[in-house]
């Protein structure tokens, strides 16, 4: 029997299930022809990840350490940025990181791939076969061996099991997904624009689900780019009269991570813009006309966003029995070692990382995981010449929302507000310091050159 997963690979059942008879009947995959190495295998090549092997790479190069990147995904691309690919307003495919050229350059091994399961006892990860669309197997099962080893997975949404999220809303933790969404969204304007009867109830309507970030800056996004996408001659209809989203949060506000001032600016920017706001209201099922909300309200929408909750990958709570929380992550000490084993570390989203003195968790910012990348460099060089592990130090340098082209607004450190340009400047700028730690100083300022030359002569949106 076989199941197929949400990336269209086709997975053998047992594999999913973690069934470790079948992958101590393979041999484990060397590292490196040199055995002597100190073996570090990273699963997961998100921000976290990949700059962590890539500052590895950079640092010890082929001596002394053999580092290998294990992803089921063949590209990288920021996932703070993934509301713009779904809007169309970034290009995925010009922006992502290809992991075999990047390894290649920076002394790091890529392996794709899906981690099922590890055993801790012999110090193994076991990588599921990976297969085309087409059902044909491309790379075989795999164990890889370790010395250290380090879970940068992040996230993924949480639906929370309400009937109908997982068929009906798209959920936005992979550049596949958003690309996904940017083609219903695109397809949607354009049958609308071309269709004979007059509209049906809740067409041309979003309803984003979750106001945090991502939710936030999703509705300002598609406001810009749904009207940009019907002025390339989509003049049938008045798109701004029917295009209508609407942002559902559980929560009594939006942006509950980030200061309330930040949410009120952020609120009032949508609403002068006629997004509509639902605060203090639970989804109860997502179907293919919409959203229901509580047992009576009915949202019709024809499309819907899922963005509401995060939880760490599902196969973490059976990760050989190492600790985590409610939401799957690992539980780590302020080393970010996991708890029970000195020789798993976690960084990211995936991480519950409770510091002294503090009573909640690390945030699940890409700034978290940006300073903890950082941090294992130190800790792997610490552990390649057999000194104890430093402790992590954690500084929050505040918090950046932008709406579109609309209007950006911060909370720095101290408390410093700033809004406009200024924050919007700062904000793109937290992608060009991970693009800096990916590719290096040179090649950045190359791209963002390029990128500037670009959008004198493409479309301020994806049209197709």
């Amino acid at each position: 029997m076989e199941i197929i997963t949400p990336g269209m690979r086709l997975v053998p059942e047992a594999v999913l299930a973690n069934d470790a008879a079948l992958f101590r009947k393979i041999p484990e995959t060397p590292s490196h022809a040199d055995r002597s190495l100190h073996r570090v295998v990273i699963v997961g090549g998100g921000a976290g990840g990949l700059e962590l092997a890539t500052r590895l790479g950079r640092k010890f190069g082929k001596r002394r350490v053999s580092i290998t990147l294990v992803d089921r995904n063949r590209t990288h691309v920021w996932k703070p940025l993934l509301h713009e690919v779904a809007s169309g307003t970034l290009n995925a495919s010009s922006d992502a990181v290809e992991y075999i050229a990047h390894a290649s350059r920076h002394h790091y091994r890529y392996r794709i791939g899906e981690v099922v399961g590890i055993d801790r006892a012999k110090r193994q990860v076991f990588v599921a076969p990976s297969f085309d669309d087409d059902g044909r197997q491309i790379i075989p099962p795999r164990v890889l061996g370790y010395d250290t080893l380090v879970m940068a997975v992040g996230s993924v949404c949480n639906d929370f099991g309400t009937p109908g999220a997982i068929r009906h809303a798209i959920a936005l933790d992979t550049a596949a997904q958003a690309a996904r969404f940017n083609q219903r969204m695109i397809n949607a304007c354009l049958r609308a624009n071309a269709q004979y009867e007059p509209l049906l109830p809740g067409q041309l309507h979003c309803v984003v689900v979750g106001a945090g970030a991502t939710g936030v800056e999703l509705a300002a996004e598609l406001h810009k780019s749904m009207r940009e996408i019907a002025s390339h001659n989509l003049d049938n209809i008045d798109f701004d009269k029917l295009i209508r989203i609407t942002i559902v949060e559980a929560g009594p506000r939006i942006l509950p991570a980030l200061p309330e001032q930040l949410a009120r600016a952020s609120a009032r920017l949508l609403r002068d813009l006629g997004v509509q706001i639902r605060c203090g209201v639970k989804v109860t099922e997502v179907t293919a006309e919409g959203v229901r909300l509580g047992e009576k309200l009915f949202v019709a929408a024809e499309l819907v966003v899922w963005s509401a909750g995060i939880k760490a990958p599902d196969f973490l709570k059976n990760l050989d029995s190492l600790e985590t929380d409610r939401i799957n992550r690992l539980v780590v000490d302020e080393t970010l070692r996991a708890k029970g084993d000195e020789n798993v570390f976690a960084i990211g989203d995936c991480a519950n990382c409770v510091l002294p003195g503090e009573n909640d968790p690390l945030p699940p910012r890409a700034q978290t995981a940006h300073q903890q990348a950082d941090h294992l460099v130190k800790a792997i060089a610490a552990r390649v010449k057999g000194q104890q592990a430093p402790a992590f130090r954690y500084r929050d340098y505040g918090s950046l929302v932008s709406l579109a082209d609309y209007g950006s607004f911060g909370n720095l450190i101290g408390g410093l507000k700033i809004g406009g340009l200024i924050a919007r400047l700062m904000y793109r700028s937290l992608h060009k310091m991970h693009l800096k730690a990916v590719h290096g100083t040179l090649k950045t300022a190359l791209d963002t050159f390029a990128e500037i030359l670009a959008r004198r002569t493409k479309p301020r949106v994806k049209l197709h």
